[in-house]
């Protein structure tokens, strides 16, 4: 079958309305020929497949999706029945669009295109990820709670075991004396899981000025490098141009510091091969409602922690974010439901995918509001063709 030529976007007439539409939706959306040919992209699809148009319409489906994928069969479906199809929970992931690619893809005829079809693909793990940031939320304000009632019920008593302890100290023989200093290890331990437990009861506005995430994530890597990371490699693939974030410096640092750490965790001390990758991009599109009644908040800065290490077990990933949850013998599972609380008392999100070997986690943050408008604007501007 011969392959027809493109339609030049440029042409004027109805062509270009219909094209602007298209360029407009957050999702990708693809026209392909009977011969499985991609005819036109919108430019959601470049950015989804990170290929530009010119090479995508001298492609065929074929090429940028897996082989056996059942998107591929829905295509050749419709191509033959010339009816709407959809799937649901579908995995395209390759080399090209990323590991952990599960979308939902609706195919359409396409009238007067000589039998082709349009391919709109939505990716499933977006919606996932916004509603699994309730759960996170809820989880924070339960220990909460539990932070603020533990302050006030367990600390007072705790200091007077601890006192007690230390005035036996004094009359015991040196057998005994062990057991004293054990209690008031033992209490110390404990005061500290309260003190980290008493952080999720902080209520109080985060205090905000403009910050470049570069700089924060540099002062982290120094961190990490200067100790638990001495044995690991860094590397950094930074958007220079990214506009700045509003946030507490502080908390930003416990937040990234407690990502390289877990990172550092799952590579292992014994590991030579250990590699931690700092990125940052500006992601365009992604909006979250913060509250009932709320306006959606754009969030387009997009920070990034990869490691090579062994990844999330299977069975911790759907409560990762919940407090007490946690692989590690010693750990006391507070961790990342605090970067959790932080991440979204600044108005972001955070997620991850995990595979041996490649482990993500990504932090969605807004623009600060004085740099916002314009900041963001060149920065999309900048990667429109």
């Amino acid at each position: 079958m011969n392959r027809r030529a493109p339609i030049d976007p440029g042409a004027a007439g109805p062509f270009d309305d219909t094209m602007r539409l298209l360029n407009a939706l957050p999702q990708p959306v693809l026209a392909i020929d009977p011969d499985g040919a991609i005819r036109e992209v919108n430019i959601a699809a470049e950015n989804f497949f990170d290929t530009g148009r010119a090479s995508l319409l001298r492609s065929r489906l074929a090429d940028l999706i897996p082989f056996g994928s059942p998107v591929l069969d829905l295509v050749a479906e419709a191509l033959n029945h010339q009816s709407t199809i959809n799937g649901y929970k579908l995995d395209i992931s390759t080399p090209r669009t990323g590991l952990g690619r599960v979308v939902d893809a609706f195919v359409a005829p396409l009238p007067q295109s000589g039998g082709g079809v349009a391919l709109l693909l939505q990716e499933r793990s977006i919606a996932e990820k916004m509603n699994r940031q309730w759960t996170h939320r809820n989880a924070a304000r339960s220990v909460t709670a539990l932070g603020a009632m533990l302050a006030h019920e367990i600390k007072n008593p705790l200091s007077g075991i601890r006192g007690a302890a230390q005035l036996l100290e004094t009359s015991v023989n040196d057998e005994d004396r062990a057991l004293t200093r054990l209690i008031c290890d033992e209490t110390d331990r404990i005061v500290k899981l309260v003190d980290r437990m008493e952080a999720f009861s902080d209520e109080r506005p985060v205090p905000r000025e403009d910050l470049n995430i570069h700089a924060v994530l540099d002062h982290v890597k120094r961190l990490a490098q200067a100790g638990f990371a001495k044995h690991i490699r860094f590397s950094e693939v930074y958007d220079p141009s990214l506009p700045n974030v509003s946030g507490s410096r502080d908390s930003l640092v416990q937040v990234f510091l407690n990502l390289i750490k877990n990172a550092s965790e799952a590579i292992g001390n014994e590991a030579i091969d250990g590699e931690i990758t700092l990125t940052t991009a500006y992601k365009p599109g992604v909006r979250l409602k913060t509250g009932a009644g709320g306006e959606p908040v754009s969030l387009p800065l997009e920070i990034c922690v990869r490691d090579n290490g062994s990844g999330v077990p299977s069975d911790l990933s759907a409560h990762l974010f919940d407090p007490f949850v946690t692989s590690k013998s010693s750990g006391t599972g507070l961790g990342l439901a605090l970067v959790a609380k932080v991440v979204g008392d600044h108005g972001g999100i955070i997620e991850f995918e995990s595979h041996p070997r490649l482990t993500v986690f990504r932090v969605l943050m807004p623009v600060a509001a004085s740099r916002g408008a314009g900041s963001a604007k060149g920065n999309l501007e900048s990667r429109l063709p």
